[in-house]
């Protein structure tokens, strides 16, 4: 090949990569890329408790499904002990940005906060119907794992919060979430007996807020569990939807 074909080939490349970023600019979509989620679950200084969790929550498919990546910023609502916060955390990178809300801190969640990966994480102890302040806004991605549940027998105003969420998020930014299946008749009415809510309830709540749903997962599905019990002595494994929703660009 001759200098002047390679020089040309070199600024086709040049122009295919310009034009490529361009249109991810154009569609909104966050810079970064995406992470070795195999990787980051085999990190050595994640906890042995961590570990065991990891047998029931399936991270490597949660992380694939999520799609999180380098340097975005996150917003994990219902963090908890910080589980699945410490895993953005570890997504996103020293680049990136999550913000953990929680109702109340735990004890839990104090110890998680002393470990260096979490440097790049700030926990919000607000209330989940206003789960942010307005000056955090533009997330490129939102999670909500195994608590939604929780707030239908909590003093929370889930319409208000699924709109929280929307505000928050920058166009074409991503919503998922992650909870223990209910029967379609229970609808929301067994968050305090059985820990559960049911799909489609949930579904049709995001979706009154603006959400547009985009895909299911079936990696935690479990059919056999009949969904009659509270989940922490199921005698099957757990039967859990995850569900992702997109904002409207």
């Amino acid at each position: 090949m001759t200098i002047a074909a390679i020089g040309h080939l070199a600024l086709r490349t040049v122009a295919m990569v310009a034009s490529s970023l361009a249109i991810l600019v154009a569609s909104g979509a966050a810079p970064g890329c995406a992470q070795d989620y195999a990787g980051i679950i085999a990190q050595t200084d994640r906890t042995e408790a961590d570990r065991v969790a990891d047998k029931r929550r399936d991270p490597a498919n949660l992380l694939t499904f999520t799609g999180v990546k380098t340097g975005w910023t996150v917003l994990d609502m219902g963090a908890g002990a910080g589980y699945s916060t410490e895993l953005m955390a570890r997504s996103v990178g020293p680049t990136g940005k999550v913000y953990g809300q929680v109702d109340e801190e735990s004890e839990k969640l104090r110890t998680r906060m002393t470990m260096p990966v979490m440097n790049n994480v700030t926990i919000l102890v607000r209330p989940s119907d206003d789960p942010v302040p307005s000056d955090l806004h533009d997330f490129d991605l939102i999670t909500f794992y195994f608590a939604y549940h929780d707030t239908t027998y909590m003093r929370i105003d889930r319409a208000k919060m699924n709109r929280a969420m929307f505000t928050a998020l920058k166009p074409g930014g991503i919503l998922i979430i992650a909870d223990h299946s209910a029967r379609p008749e229970d609808g929301a009415s067994v968050g305090k007996t059985y820990h559960r809510i049911a799909e489609q309830t949930l579904r049709s709540e995001i979706e009154a807020a603006g959400f547009k749903f985009v895909a299911d997962a079936g990696f935690l599905r479990h059919p056999e569990d009949t969904r009659t019990n509270i989940v922490f002595r199921n005698p099957t494994p757990v039967d859990e939807f995850v569900l992702k929703f997109q904002k409207p660009m």
